[in-house]
């Protein structure tokens, strides 16, 4: 099977879009299938992967709000482009220009929106937090989930990249025909790799001794993520208990955390860690993870804890909430620093064995990337077989 992907979303310098589609094209390659990618940049180019797949860059303008992304001028040299290829399925995230030229695109293969975050939680919600109601956010803004309406009704499916967000189309009134959860890259992650020696020298930095908790965040220094409700409720939380946080990422709200923490030597912000090995023994030596974002199209930073071994504490919505089994996780009311310190005083007041085994159970269950793969192309091969079997009758 020929998969090609037009993605806005993906650059030389992208982040999670990205990620999974190198991830995604190499895994295909080993399944036998061929992915290729068609995405805006600086000039034309095409990239040939050594491990399977390729990269068609299109020459295009560049987004003027973040220099890491470009948009496509016109649907010309991708539709171009996939006459030549002759793809079995198309893919496309892009609600924008791409929506409707591939919409259009006169071709026979099987067209996907593949949906990878939400539009709407991610800029109206998060703009006009404090100044409407969620629901009247939703009918101010109807307009965009009418305007989907009108291009999805070109594509044969539309896919989610789990529940989370394909519980918020539905409830807009959107059909979504399938919600794919991600997986992770699993050859990495692992309970295996908790260090307590590690464990007592992260506390050390906090000014903690070895019998305090300790905390974990990852994640970019972003309003969406919502770290100044997560390091308010670790102070709560601190008042009770030997607690303390280091959160790992970078970003526009750095200044603002750093002002926020200030004086609390139990709270420190570190740099992102992009040794793999280094960074997955950090995580496998916390006590648990804890994630401010109710928007989370997809728990992915939750899914990479979990496969390390440790609990969870996130908000009740969002994609992290999608994997936070009871036996192993705490949940709090999105944007409630109090519900979050009481939740992390109930997952501390666990017997730490029991809560450590529930977790590392789970681990072995999280869904690795292979198997989102194969899962993807087992539902593109019954589309198209009944594509097929529809043609003949």
């Amino acid at each position: 099977m020929r998969i090609v992907d037009v993605n806005e979303y993906y650059s030389p310098t992208g982040g999670g879009v990205r990620t999974y589609l190198d991830r995604k094209m190499r895994i295909l390659a080993e399944l036998g299938h061929e992915l290729i990618v068609i995405a805006p940049w600086d000039e034309d180019r095409v990239e040939d992967r050594p491990d399977g797949g390729r990269i068609y860059w299109v020459k295009s303008p560049p987004l003027i709000l973040d220099r890491n992304y470009w948009l496509f001028r016109d649907g010309g040299p991708v539709c171009a482009l996939l006459d030549e290829l002759k793809p079995d399925v198309v893919e496309n995230c892009s609600p924008w220009r791409p929506a409707w030229f591939i919409g259009d695109w006169r071709g026979d293969a099987l067209k996907i929106f593949f949906a990878h975050n939400d539009n709407m939680g991610a800029y109206p919600h998060r703009w006009l937090e404090g100044i409407a109601s969620p629901e009247r956010i939703e009918r101010w803004f109807s307009w965009y989930t009418r305007y989907m309406d009108k291009f999805l009704g070109k594509y044969d499916a539309f896919v989610t990249n789990g529940p989370a967000l394909a519980k918020r189309y539905r409830a807009r009134g959107l059909h979504v025909d399938a919600a794919m959860p991600l997986g992770i890259d699993r050859n990495h992650f692992s309970p295996d790799l908790r260090d307590e020696k590690l464990r007592a020298s992260m506390l050390a930095q906090l000014d903690l001794p070895p019998e305090a908790h300790l905390l974990i965040g990852l994640g970019r220094h972003h309003k969406e993520k919502r770290w100044p409700v997560v390091i308010d409720a670790v102070e709560r939380a601190g008042a009770d208990m030997p607690v303390g946080l280091m959160l790992l990422g970078d970003g526009p709200q750095r200044a603002t955390l750093e002002r926020q923490i200030a004086g609390n030597s139990h709270i420190r912000l570190f740099r992102p860690v992009y040794e793999r090995e280094r960074f997955c023994r950090i995580l496998a030596s916390a006590d648990a993870l804890i994630h401010g974002s109710d928007q989370e199209p997809f728990g992915l930073v939750a899914s990479e804890a979990l496969a390390s071994g440790l609990p969870l504490i996130v908000p009740n919505d969002g994609g992290c909430a999608e994997v936070a089994d009871p036996l192993f996780s705490e949940t709090y009311q999105p944007k409630d620093s109090k519900s979050a310190a009481a939740a992390i005083r109930r997952l501390f007041a666990r017997e730490p064995a029991i809560l450590r085994a529930a977790a590392r159970h789970a681990a072995g269950q999280v869904l690795s990337d292979r198997d989102h793969a194969i899962a993807l192309v087992d539902y593109y091969r019954e589309l198209l077989a009944g594509r097929r079997r529809s043609a003949v009758a």
